[in-house]
């Protein structure tokens, strides 16, 4: 069956980002000329999925405006001529079909993840963290949608890391391999580097399928008292295997104030606009003495 459906957990605080975040969801924070959820939606949609499920806490519907209509706002571009904005606002409203649920109480990942099973079935799906921006040659998520298809099991995606940091993410222990392709055996859940079972990070991609719902219904809160992701995930290894995929290409961290800034300078060379102008203004730093 095809996968259709994307599921995108939305729901955090953003204390990381305090005090920006207070009022604006630090999904809506702009990298380039568009917002972090935007670059995640259109890389699932380059996936071919065309069902996003964002997974709201209350308080967050700033994140349904942005891909809603404005006709107030079309109207005035319209108007003045501007019609190159124009276009970026409609296009946002047509990247593809949203379904919005919401997480009542911030128990974790693996928690967020199950509100969406009323709207997703059972049926395969993906999952984007959006905290991450997909920056490869083919999109992160298309690669582990392609693996999908080969394998048929629930794909993760997967990175090495050096042991020493290995206790930020999830690890897994594998049991073989083809190229790229490992199948997963067991994970832990941000393990202590001498209790990691390999150097193989889960990172923020996934598609998962029924029996990882089954198991978030019945997973206990682990690391940090919530319920997590990464449990779930592991507990459906008794329903059949479970593979991961160690993608091509890099995700950058918009996560946190730093990594959002490094993410900012990795995309904008290449833009047609932004490359040139930050370019102009590291010469121009450079020549006041103002960077190092």
């Amino acid at each position: 069956m095809d996968i259709r459906h994307c599921v995108i957990p939305a729901a955090g605080l953003g204390t990381r980002f305090l005090p920006a975040t207070k009022a604006l969801p630090k999904e809506l924070l702009p990298v380039l000329d568009r917002p972090v959820l935007q670059w995640g939606v259109e890389e699932a949609v380059a996936a071919g999925l065309d069902t996003m499920v964002v997974v709201l806490s209350r308080g967050k519907e700033l994140l349904a405006a942005h891909f809603d209509s404005a006709p107030e706002l079309e109207r005035t571009l319209e108007s003045r001529g501007k019609l190159v904005g124009l276009e970026a606002v409609r296009r946002s409203q047509r990247l593809a079909r949203f379904a919005y649920v919401y997480q009542p109480e911030p128990l974790g990942l693996g928690h967020a993840v199950l509100q969406a099973r009323p709207v997703v079935g059972d049926r395969a799906f993906a999952c984007l963290l959006p905290d991450d921006l997909s920056w490869a040659e083919r999109p992160i998520l298309a690669q582990l949608v392609d693996a999908h298809r080969e394998v048929g099991t629930p794909v993760l995606a997967l990175m090495r890391v050096p042991r020493e940091r290995i206790s930020r993410y999830g690890s897994v222990a594998v049991a073989e391999s083809r190229g790229r392709l490992h199948r997963v055996t067991a994970m832990v859940e941000k393990p202590a580097p001498e209790d990691a079972p390999s150097e193989l990070a889960i990172m923020g991609r996934y598609v998962l399928t029924t029996p990882v719902f089954d198991a978030l219904a019945t997973t206990a809160p682990g690391v940090g008292g919530e319920i997590q992701l990464t449990d779930g995930i592991a507990a459906a290894l008794a329903a059949g295997p479970i593979w991961g995929l160690e993608f091509e290409g890099e995700l950058l961290d918009v996560g946190t104030p730093e990594g959002w800034l490094q993410a900012l300078l990795r995309t904008a060379p290449s833009h047609p606009t932004f490359g040139p102008a930050l370019r102009e203004a590291l010469e121009r730093g450079l020549h006041q003495g103002a960077l190092p």
